[in-house]
């Protein structure tokens, strides 16, 4: 059974800086790619960025591109998403999930597990 478990949300002021995790278990970790999505209130579920097994590719949104940076730990089981310069428009809900392959997508369908979500607050 797979289990994605994010934490490190909350409220922050525009400029500032969170780094969220997400802890897997219940999958051979390292085989597959890892994405964080996001939804604003009201709105479809949006990608944000993604990242192969290995960790050598990335993809990010453009609103995204340059202010984050997703990486992973294979020994730890762990992925995490550094979020910098943040702004009020960052705000929603952050998922985590696991691809169906090792290869990063930027399309919601091709991710299979998700987390419960983790809030994310900017305030301006």
């Amino acid at each position: 059974q797979v289990q994605l478990v994010e934490s490190g949300g909350g409220l922050v002021q525009a400029g500032g800086s969170l780094r969220l995790s997400c802890a897997a278990s219940g999958r051979t970790f390292s085989s597959y790619a890892m994405g964080w999505f996001r939804q604003h209130p009201g709105k479809e579920r949006e990608f944000v960025a993604a990242i192969s097994g290995s960790g050598y590719t990335t993809y990010y949104a453009d609103s995204v591109k340059g202010r984050f940076t997703i990486s992973r730990d294979n020994a730890k089981n762990t992925v995490y998403l550094q979020m910098n310069r943040l702004k009020p428009e960052d705000t929603a809900v952050y998922y985590c999930t696991t691809g169906r392959r090792t290869v990063p997508t930027r399309i919601r369908g091709d991710y299979d597990y998700w987390g419960q979500g983790t809030q994310v607050t900017v305030s301006s």
